[in-house]
C-alpha cells in the first residue's frame, strides 16, 4: 500500500510539475507566436508593396514606349504629308462629304477676316 502510494504521489507531483512548467512557459510561448505571426504580416505587406511598386513601374514604362511610339508614328505622317497640300485637301473634302451623322463644317472663303460670298455675283456687276 505505501508502494502504491508512493507511486500515486509520484505521478501526481510530475503532473504537477507538468502543469506548472506549461503555465510558466506558455506566456513566453504566446509572445514568441505573436512576434512570429507579426513578422509574417509584415513580411506579406513588404511583399504587397514590391509587388504594387513593380506593377506600376511596369505601367509607367508600357505608357512611355506607348507615347513614344505615337509620336514616331506622328512624325512619320508629318512627314509624308509636308509638301502635299491637294492630298490634305482632297481628304478634308472626302470627310466632309463621308461625314453622316455627325457634325458639318463648312469652309468660307475669307478675304482678311470678311466672308467672301458673293464672289461670283461681284465679277458678272450683279452688285452695284
Amino acid at each position: 500500500m505505501i508502494k502504491e502510494l508512493k507511486m500515486g504521489f509520484g505521478a501526481g507531483a510530475a503532473i504537477l510539475i507538468g502543469i506548472s512548467a506549461w503555465m510558466a512557459a506558455y506566456p513566453s510561448y504566446r509572445v514568441y507566436s505573436a512576434k512570429m505571426h507579426g513578422e509574417a504580416e509584415l513580411a506579406q505587406a513588404t511583399q504587397n508593396k514590391q509587388i504594387i511598386v513593380q506593377q506600376a513601374q511596369a505601367e509607367k514604362e508600357a505608357e512611355v514606349l506607348k507615347a513614344q511610339g505615337t509620336a514616331e508614328a506622328n512624325k512619320i505622317i508629318g512627314n509624308s504629308l509636308a509638301g502635299n497640300e491637294a492630298y490634305l485637301r482632297w481628304l478634308w473634302v472626302n470627310k466632309l462629304d463621308s461625314g453622316g451623322n455627325e457634325k458639318t463644317v463648312v469652309y468660307v472663303p475669307t478675304d482678311g477676316m470678311v466672308p467672301q460670298l458673293e464672289m461670283g455675283r461681284i465679277g458678272n456687276g450683279a452688285v452695284k
